[in-house]
């Protein structure tokens, strides 16, 4: 979701007046269900004891299915038949006990977002990301502020706080400055930020948290199989584009002309303070020479990997695709955040020596307390259900009722994304979510023919465009502090309104794209990322 380590916030907007209405309704509803949800990392913690308790029932019902994998595969019992391990059992327990630290440490994704958030984290505290996008957004003419606030937005997401905190009320703030409505300003940059969550031209945190979750959901099918960070790149960056134009589009057609002309007198500031700050001459400086390191170590890394011989292609194929190039894509987020990010640091004067980079680093860690603990129970999660092949039956047995209903082709994809939206109203974790519905899905998918890259990036979209209309979303009560400066009746149901356009359209968009791109034109989602599984 909008943060992939954040939780939802704990009925924070309990006290704000709601409007009537059916719509209304639905979302006061979706508030109150969302509120009954226990804390992520208690609902895990209950996951992995139902997952023990009903292993144990299904094991004395005798709950099986048919391997489809051929006969001789890895990870085929002889028999052909996939049965339930249950773990309410002395071997169960045994198993439970043993693994429950490599289980933690093991987990894929804790390793690879840790160290891309190291180097994301100097970018950070250095002040080059926020200076990057107030230049971007204040640097925009007039005729292409909206567009560049979408953009900016979308490319913020790669540092997770920097669009809500910065971004989202500096776009108020220029929309006020240019006579327009500050809520369409803010409505713009939420759109880009929390709708447009998963796209951006580079790969970001996100990436390798959502492949670490994958890659063992595909390996209850095919035991060898391995998605990585860069899985999804190529269509998160056409992505990009296509929420930054419809994003425009919706606030220019829609949303700023249902919110009229802008009544300062309903704001709760003295907007006279609402002063924008332009980028100094040093930090003008600082970015330009950040840019200049940016372009070494891509010409450093283009070495290793363009020429034939390029030390980091494969060793035996001397081919890009499962090169160590892109199996240690993560060191180089780490690298081409981390680098600029001290240049920066060094011209402006936020940062001076190692020890500033250590303290940077050691910050952005320091936050990081919750999702180490989401991650260990996430962990426990899904090796039960991987243990008790549980997963695997479920998704058997799902793929040949989608078969039985002929609902094989492409168009499964529209219910698995919405299905995906709706959860995502809920649950509002990214990591959380993913790691609930992958170990079913994926494998079901798979079963029908789809490679898990396709299914993920599928994913992706579900999991974007309704950020903007729970009040689940981590970020929500913030945003809605942010509104209530510039109009100070604003309520939950009237944010929620205003956003409701962009995550409609959104979704059809984003839909429509991925059909486009993936079974229109029979482009890969990423490097090397098929679009068809042969089980």
């Amino acid at each position: 979701m909008s943060n992939a380590v954040e939780t939802k916030p704990e009925n924070q907007q309990s006290t704000e007046q709601k409007p009537q209405g059916l719509f209304n309704r639905f979302l006061a509803t979706v508030e109150f269900l969302g509120n009954l949800l226990p804390h992520p990392i208690t609902l895990f913690a209950m996951f992995c004891i139902a997952i023990v308790i009903f292993s144990g029932i299904a094991d004395w019902f005798g709950l099986s299915a048919i391997d489809p994998r051929p006969e001789g595969a890895k990870g085929r019992d002889p028999d052909g038949v996939i049965e339930v391990v249950s773990l309410l059992s002395a071997e169960g327990l045994q198993r439970i006990v043993t693994g429950l630290v490599t289980n933690f440490t093991g987990f894929a994704p804790l390793g690879t977002v840790l160290v891309a958030l190291l180097g994301v984290s100097v970018a950070e505290h250095s002040g080059m990301l926020s200076a990057a996008m107030r230049g971007m957004v204040m640097g925009a003419s007039k005729r292409l502020v909206t567009f560049m606030v979408v953009f900016a937005a979308i490319l913020s997401n790669t540092a997770s706080e920097l669009g809500y905190v910065v971004l989202i009320p500096l776009a108020a703030m220029i929309f006020h400055s240019l006579g327009r409505h500050p809520l369409a300003g803010l409505a713009a940059a939420f759109a880009g930020v929390s709708g447009g969550y998963s796209a951006n031209l580079l790969l970001g945190t996100i990436d390798p948290l959502l492949a670490g979750i994958t890659t063992p959901a595909a390996q209850m099918i095919d035991p060898t199989y391995q998605v990585g960070p860069e899985a999804n790149w190529y269509f998160m960056m056409i992505s990009v584009f296509l929420i930054a134009i419809v994003g425009t589009l919706v606030t220019e057609k829609i949303v700023e002309p249902r919110l009229g002309k802008y009544n300062p007198d309903e704001a709760s500031i003295d907007l006279n303070e609402n002063n924008i700050e332009k980028l100094s001459a040093k930090e003008k400086s600082g970015l330009k020479w950040a840019g200049v390191s940016l372009l070494i170590v891509s010409a450093l890394l283009a070495l290793t990997i363009v020429p034939e011989n390029g030390i980091l292609r494969h060793p035996e194929t001397g081919a890009v695709a499962g090169s160590p190039f892109l199996k240690g894509i993560v060191v180089f987020i780490f690298v081409t955040f981390a680098i600029p990010g001290f240049v920066y640091g060094r011209v402006v004067g936020t940062m001076k020596n190692d020890r500033d980079v250590i303290d940077a680093m050691s910050k952005s860690m320091s936050s990081m307390g919750m999702y180490i603990v989401l991650v260990f129970f996430a962990a426990q999660f899904v090796a039960f259900f991987k243990w008790t092949n549980l997963g695997t039956i479920l998704a058997i047995n799902g793929a040949a009722l989608l078969q039985a209903l002929n609902l094989t082709g492409p168009e499964v994809f529209v219910l698995f994304i919405f299905m995906c939206a709706l959860v995502n109203l809920s649950l509002g974790s990214s990591s959380a979510q993913w790691a609930v519905t992958a170990p079913i899905f994926v494998p079901m998918l798979m079963l029908i023919g789809y490679a898990p890259e396709t299914i993920q990036a599928a994913y992706r979209i579900g999991d974007s465009v309704t950020n903007l209309i729970t009040p689940m979303m981590s970020y929500f009560g913030l945003i809605l502090a942010v509104a209530t400066k510039y109009k100070k009746d604003m309520g939950i149901g009237t944010l929620v309104a205003t956003m409701l356009p962009y995550s409609m359209f959104f979704f059809v968009g984003w839909v429509a794209l991925f059909y486009i791109w993936v079974f229109g034109f029979g482009l890969p989602v990423g490097p090397n990322s098929p679009i068809y599984y042969t089980p």
